[in-house]
């Protein structure tokens, strides 16, 4: 099981190089740790710099080393004045007003990233690490579980199951074919705790006739996304998880997560959400 938020799978070669164009969207998708070691790293660079103009053309008065014109720069960028340093000279004057203007932008720009990065709203949705083919009711199904795994319930959850598998034309071309799975039951006015989803593999599902050989000749990925509305916020999320062969376990369903507790109380075991059982 890959997340695809973290590996598409693909490499891509010869697209343009525009990392600074897509610098947003990768901040947006850092740990937080980097987002704060980041922030870090510009607000030093940004003193030292200052610090060193500050140390080279002088006029501060109070300052009689490069780290007291450091602290100076500190202070200045962070509006703090303790009034024991100050400008003394036109060209630290003109520092000091360069390095007010750039305080200003930087500080505006990192809140606007650190809200954004704050608000994004993101679902806590867990995926089986494998989908099942057994029967039901004597005919075969492809099955694949999901879990919310917050208290609040996702509104109007909508599930799409897409196979992707390698096909060779009558002219011996390989495409890459992406085919939706119809699911018994694809829509949920309220997802809260496990989601079983069930395709009947008939004879007009593309999984009909499959095995586990097949499988990996035709190179199958399943591909699984899940939308809908935090009852919480009221903000769209997503979740999505791709499987490859390897992860089809054939002849097994999931195990159960539901059980009676002796008070009559139904009770839901996640410790066994990644279990399978025999069909």
């Amino acid at each position: 099981m890959i997340d695809p938020n973290l590996d598409s799978g693909i490499d891509v070669k010869g697209a343009p190089q525009e990392q600074l164009a897509d610098w947003y969207h990768r901040f947006v998708r850092m740990p937080w740790p980097w987002v704060v070691g980041g922030l870090a790293i510009v607000f030093l660079v940004a003193n030292l710099t200052f610090g060193t103009a500050y140390w080279l053309t002088g006029g501060v008065a109070n300052a009689t080393s490069f780290t007291d014109c450091f602290f100076f720069s500190v202070q200045t960028l962070a509006t703090i004045g303790y009034g024991v340093m100050a400008p003394s000279a036109a060209g630290s004057h003109a520092l000091v007003t360069l390095e007010a203007f750039v305080g200003l932008l930087l500080t505006a720009i990192v809140t606007g990233l650190v809200f954004t990065r704050a608000s994004l709203p993101r679902a806590r949705v867990r995926f089986a690490s494998r989908v099942c083919i057994a029967p039901v009711n004597g005919v075969p199904h492809l099955m694949v579980r999901a879990g919310n795994l917050r208290a609040v319930d996702i509104i109007e959850a909508t599930i799409h199951v897409t196979l992707v598998r390698t096909e060779k034309t009558a002219e011996g071309v390989t495409l890459y074919r992406q085919l939706e799975l119809p699911l018994v039951r694809q829509r949920a006015p309220s997802f809260a705790g496990a989601w079983l989803g069930l395709h009947v593999i008939d004879e007009h599902s593309p999984l009909h006739g499959s095995s586990p050989e097949s499988l990996v000749r035709e190179e199958v990925e399943l591909r699984i996304s899940i939308v809908g509305i935090d009852g919480a916020t009221s903000q769209t999320v997503h979740a999505q998880v791709r499987y490859e062969t390897a992860d089809f376990v054939f002849g097994a369903r999931h195990a159960d997560l539901l059980s009676e507790q002796p008070s009559g109380r139904l009770a839901l075991d996640l410790t066994r959400f990644d279990d399978v059982a025999p069909a």
